[in-house]
């Protein structure tokens, strides 16, 4: 995983304050991989229905910005009771939970 440890916390903080302490955040993508360089942060949330909207996307970048520093990040959300899809499946069996 490429991601310095006080980034992990920092996610993992902010995520909880957002989506609060049943979210589930999965690091996935080429930073979830050592042997791959550069790339955004690819970022899988499970979340409960209603938190899935730009409101609660917006707060958790802005929040995770002041912690550090502004970085491309794609932001997925699986919503806890829905239909798994394709990019969910991924993130489930390559990411790694934070």
């Amino acid at each position: 995983m490429r991601l310095e440890q006080c980034e992990v916390a920092a996610i993992k903080a902010v995520a909880t304050d957002v989506f609060g302490s049943d979210v589930i955040v999965r690091l996935f993508g080429s930073r979830a991989r050592d042997d791959l360089k550069g790339g955004d942060i690819d970022l899988h949330f499970e979340v409960n229905e209603g938190q899935q909207d730009v409101r609660h996307a917006a707060a958790f970048r802005w929040r995770l910005y002041d912690a550090i520093d502004e970085q491309k990040m794609d932001l997925v959300f699986a919503v806890r009771g829905r239909k798994e899809r394709p990019i969910d499946r991924i993130a489930r069996e390559e990411g790694v939970i934070l």
